[in-house]
């Protein structure tokens, strides 16, 4: 991962190099100001005041120029704002012409890290330095970032170097950090306790065994907080195989646990006051003769049992468990991920993570949140009038109802069955990928829904 310590810097009045900032409303003028060089400069670019367009500003000498860059609003910077120039400049130090870039800073964060685990990167750059003259807001921007590109990286790695083992490894390598103390449920005590999560899992053989991660942090004084992810390592639909078109981006259904590690990390950084409690259920969905069938009835942790409609619909089952242990604790908050369904991306998109709650107050300050932060999430129902779907003839639900309608609402609505009504809950759907590039924001992994959730725990819990 990148050092982004060093490319976020307070500024101490240092050498750097000058960044106009400009929207559409106020180019012609800010335009008209500019001395005779300038203009040329910006007419040789053919400049067009669009987001994300910049042109390079000559000054008296060689050496001496700035830059200009086009917003879609100069007065309230987004976080991505930047990220362009971030990728693009020449390597230095620079400065905003006037305010300081605030959120913006997150995107000139990111937009400098590249994923190079499988590969060289032969295009790499010196780092380019933003100075700042709100130094009390780096660490918070800081560790946002490595969040996020914690996220990427996770997600970007292929199945075959990242499998339940390795997440553990991940979660083990977090708690030893900060302290915390991590469980590990597998083998025999797995499938006692945890028998959706053993079933999802047992197929993918020796060293990629199924497993509960738990990780538990701070003062038992403190309010309890949950955090879930889903951990499906690779998912291969299991005997409901996925075609090769499906399954070609399978290694990213562990993007919820990616999402979960991230957020987890960001409250013991920041040492939010709370008692937290991390979750990962940790499978490969595979096929091998011991594979779980459709027809099939589970048992659950919770004593309840589930007809397996579909081996496709398999992270709403690990979920369950971990869901159902989670609450045994009486958290008075609880957040889960999970790339749980197409049927959220055919209605939202890659952008908007299905947000659902069962709590009137966490819904509204988790979407404001969200907004505030420019991390935007949508709220989907928890539909009451759809849980005659989940019904079954022979156990006390299904998985996956028939006809595939409302595959977002009921895949909820079957996580619903695992929480108590009195703990609030919110349930992220999110993609965990980018399927084309934005500025400083690739190709490839993506955190959705994780700076919104952030800031939801920060205003709930805040450092005192």
């Amino acid at each position: 991962m990148s050092d982004l310590s060093t490319l976020l810097q307070p500024d101490r009045g240092q050498a750097a190099r000058t960044l106009h900032l400009v929207d559409a409303a106020g180019f012609d003028s800010w335009l008209a100001q500019q001395p005779p060089r300038h203009r040329a400069a910006i007419a040789a670019h053919k400049l067009r005041a669009t987001p994300f367009a910049h042109a390079i500003l000559p000054g008296e000498g060689a050496e001496d120029w700035s830059a200009v860059g086009i917003v879609a609003d100069a007065d309230t910077l987004s976080p991505w704002c930047l990220s362009k120039l971030a990728e693009v400049l020449p390597a230095g130090s620079y400065r905003l012409a006037s305010g300081e870039p605030g959120a913006a800073a997150f995107g000139w964060l990111v937009a400098q890290h590249r994923f190079t685990r499988y590969r060289q990167d032969h295009a790499a750059e010196g780092p380019r330095v933003l100075l700042t003259g709100d130094p009390a807001r780096i660490d918070d921007l800081v560790r946002q970032a490595a969040a996020t590109l914690l996220v990427r990286d996770l997600v970007d790695t292929g199945a075959s170097d990242l499998g339940p083992a390795e997440l553990e490894a991940q979660a083990g390598r977090l708690a030893s950090g900060h302290g915390a103390t991590l469980a590990v449920t597998r083998g025999a005590e797995l499938e006692r306790g945890y028998p959706m999560i053993h079933t999802v899992g047992k197929a993918a053989g020796t060293g990629r065994e199924p497993r509960l991660i738990e990780l538990e942090w701070g003062n038992p004084a403190h309010p309890r907080v949950a955090i879930v992810g889903k951990g499906v390592c690779f998912d291969t639909g299991g005997l409901n195989i996925k075609p090769g078109s499906g399954m070609a981006l399978m290694k990213k259904d562990m993007g919820g646990a990616a999402h979960a590690l991230a957020l987890a990390t960001l409250v013991m950084e920041s040492r939010l006051p709370v008692r937290l409690h991390l979750l990962l259920p940790a499978v490969e969905n595979a096929i091998a003769g011991n594979a779980f069938r459709p027809g099939d009835v589970l048992r659950t942790r919770k004593g309840v049992t589930v007809e397996n409609t579909n081996t496709d619909a398999e992270g709403r089952l690990i979920l369950g468990d971990a869901l159902t242990r989670a609450a045994e604790l009486q958290p008075e908050l609880m957040i889960d991920f999970a790339t749980l369904t197409g049927a959220a991306r055919v209605a939202l998109g890659p952008d908007l993570p299905a947000t659902f709650a069962n709590d009137e107050a966490l819904a509204a300050d988790l979407l404001a949140c969200g907004t505030a932060e420019g991390d935007p999430l949508w709220r989907l129902p928890l539909w009451d009038g759809y849980d005659d779907m989940l019904k079954s003839s022979v156990a006390d639900m299904v998985n996956a109802p028939e006809g595939g309608f409302a595959g977002a609402i009921t895949a909820a609505l079957f996580l619903r069955r695992f929480v108590p009504a009195e703990i609030a809950w919110a349930h992220l759907d999110t993609f965990a990928w980018r399927p084309s590039p934005k500025p400083g924001r690739p190709k490839g992994g993506d955190a959705y829904g994780l700076r919104a959730a952030w800031a939801l725990l920060r205003k709930r819990y805040p450092v005192r």
